[in-house]
């Protein structure tokens, strides 16, 4: 089945790109985490046959005409294929379903009755008017089983093109076995098309009757699953881009055009405010973190991606009253604000996402072009405004260490590859004679992930807040009280504390013998960022290295019964990513345990290969077997 602009998609496939449209992952969490099927297991579903016809007009209106035949093989494949999505835009296009049945084992057919096609606006819109023109057909096959085919054909008529002249489209595999699979593309013979095929076998080109056809084959077994962590799959796997579009200069120029053409970007709103929020400021870099600020916390986001509707923004005045837009509204808005104080700015297309690398055919996709970001060539700085949860300076991690196409001048640089990240961690344990645990918890981000953090807290309701605390006790694997404190929430940048206090029951036995765990931090620390590297035991696909500094100590008093039978040792490891060390120090006549621990690790990019992950593979279990050490303790008397 094509993933591209127009298509009919599964629901997993359908729940995949809605959580996947411009969300920025939290810096511990892996970008990818889909279980596939591995290569010698049998798959939930296969696609039998899968035809896409595209007949494209010189002035880049297109009719479409898709036929697919989905089998479910498994149970879980019924529910894979029984029920699918036709994404339109209701204003430039309409669609025509031409046969939507199930075949049954036996060879009965079952058709889809009309009660069983419906409309329903699509969910991203996040109910904002502007957004509304995006819909989904759905379409509720009967008697699905395993073993039973879902046939569906449909076409699709876009009268208008989002872009005049041009036409593009983006083909990903959906991971499940592929029979057979064509797509045709029919332009007009003066109209050349440009593809980056990979794993996409492209047949020799056709022209007759001034028109020319272009054919790709594709045919693919069980797919391995993706590892956890892992990069997304077209930075390595199968992906086919066409576009008619030649150069990612000419591509820059086709958004900046119209993009420009907008008149409201002086209105008078728009000067009053941005004077407003600069006034007393001198530093341009200054007002720049004003304006920002603004717009990140006061403009509501729609995540829709970039070229799924025209690429072309709002009127600035528009999304300043409407106060919502997506992402190249809110390039729009904030490069007006910054305008009206003198500073110049320019939009920056890229991928929002797990993709660290661009076809070479420019065009918009999930794997391609679909977000939009601003440059300020003044302050060398580049900013996501649509990132409510990121500190001006900084950049969200789903849009760094990627090509990015500068608008303006028509080429493409690259978003930085590293930026700061800092956690500084306090625990502090007194456990009393009754072997209950008494903690005080202090943890500092500083660098990119302290907004994120703050931001966190910022939108949480105090039930929530304490709920977080909870959960950060219990993924420690330590089960009692948690009571949360946290810095100023309405502060824009800098570093950001939380504090933690609470007790833990039966930490220790008076009894008997306790293993007791070294902690120097509750979840989110060191312990979690090594435990997302070694997700996987063996890595053969690129994975996602976001390095960072930890300092983690651990001071713990122990009550007067307990003695200490076993300390572990100091542990060190140097190499060329990796700065790490802990130091354990028992002072018996204080009876306190002190536990230092200090990670620096430095890749100097967000995507490392299998090779990297070998070669650090037994410095990074000897970090993990140190973040696991337990102190043992045997109770006075105890045999």
């Amino acid at each position: 089945m094509a993933t591209g602009e127009s298509e009919a998609v599964g629901v997993a496939a359908w729940l995949a790109m809605l959580f996947a449209a411009c969300v920025v992952a939290l810096p511990l969490l892996a970008f990818a985490d889909e279980i596939t099927t591995a290569s010698d297991e049998r798959a939930p579903a296969t696609i039998e046959r899968d035809v896409h016809l595209f007949t494209i007009g010189k002035d880049g209106s297109v009719e479409e005409y898709d036929d697919t035949v989905l089998r479910a093989d498994t149970a879980s494949g019924v529910d894979d294929i029984a029920q699918r999505y036709v994404w339109f835009n209701r204003d430039i296009e309409q669609v025509q379903l031409l046969s939507a049945e199930t075949i049954a084992p036996d060879g009965s057919v079952h058709p889809v009755g009309p009660e069983a096609i419906r409309d329903v606006q699509e969910p991203r819109s996040a109910g904002a008017p502007s957004f509304e023109d995006g819909v989904l057909r759905t379409v509720i096959f009967p008697a699905v089983e395993s073993g039973a085919r879902v046939h569906l054909a449909f076409r699709k008529t876009r009268a208008k093109p989002l872009q005049a002249g041009t036409f593009a489209y983006l083909v990903e595999p959906a991971r499940v076995p592929v029979e057979s699979q064509r797509l045709i593309f029919d332009l007009p013979a003066d109209v050349p098309l440009h593809a980056d095929a990979r794993g996409y076998v492209a047949l020799p080109p056709v022209s007759e009757n001034g028109r020319t056809r272009y054919e790709f084959d594709y045919r693919h077994g069980p797919y391995a699953r993706l590892e956890a962590g892992a990069v997304g799959y077209a930075n390595w796997g199968d992906r086919l881009m066409v576009s008619t579009v030649p150069d990612f200069a000419s591509f820059a120029a086709r958004y900046r055009e119209p993009a420009s053409d907008d008149a409201t970007r002086d209105d008078p709103a728009i000067t009053r405010l941005a004077q407003s929020l600069t006034a007393g400021l001198a530093d341009p870099r200054a007002k720049a973190r004003a304006l920002y600020d603004w717009v990140r916390l006061n403009i509501r986001y729609v995540a829709l991606f970039l070229g799924e509707t025209a690429a072309i923004p709002h009127k600035a005045a528009d999304i300043l009253r409407n106060r919502y837009g997506d992402c190249k509204d809110d390039v729009a808005l904030y490069g007006a604000l910054l305008a009206a104080v003198g500073i110049r700015s320019e939009p920056v297309l890229l991928d929002l996402g797990p993709y660290y690398s661009l076809p070479d055919v420019p065009g918009y996709g999930a794997s391609a072009i679909n977000h939009a970001i601003i440059w300020i060539p003044e302050l060398s700085q580049f900013a996501d405004a649509t990132a409510g949860g990121t500190e001006f300076g900084y950049l969200p991690s789903g849009v760094m260490d990627r090509p990015a196409l500068l608008v303006d001048d028509g080429v493409l640089a690259r978003t930085p590859a590293t930026q700061l990240r800092e956690r500084t961690a306090r625990m502090q344990i007194d456990v009393d004679e009754n072997g209950t645990a008494h903690y005080a918890y202090r943890v500092e981000d500083a660098g990119f992930t302290a907004e994120v953090e703050r931001n966190m807290f910022r939108r949480a309701t105090r039930q929530r807040a304490q709920q977080i605390a909870a959960s950060r006790l219990l993924q420690t694997g330590l089960h009692g009280s948690a009571q949360l404190r946290t810095g100023d929430v309405a502060a824009t940048g800098g570093p950001f504390a939380a504090s933690m206090q609470g007790s833990v029951p039966h930490l220790i036995w008076p009894d008997g013998t306790s293993a007791v765990p070294a902690l120097t931090s509750l979840a989110g620390g060191m312990g979690s960022q090594v435990e997302a590297w070694l997700a996987e035991p063996l890595r053969t696909q690129p994975w996602v290295c976001i390095g960072g500094e930890f300092d983690e100590t651990l001071e713990m008093t122990l009550p007067r019964f307990a003695r200490v039978t076993d300390l572990p040792g100091d542990s060190t490891v140097e190499d060329r990513m990796l700065a790490f060390s802990s130091r354990y120090v028992f002072d018996s006549a204080t009876r306190t345990l002190q536990v230092r621990r200090h990670l620096r690790a430095a890749f100097g990019h967000q995507m490392c290969s299998a090779d990297e992950f070998a070669a650090l593979k037994d410095d990074l279990v000897r970090i993990e077997r140190d973040l696991d050490a337990e102190v043992v303790v045997r109770a006075a008397g105890a045999r």
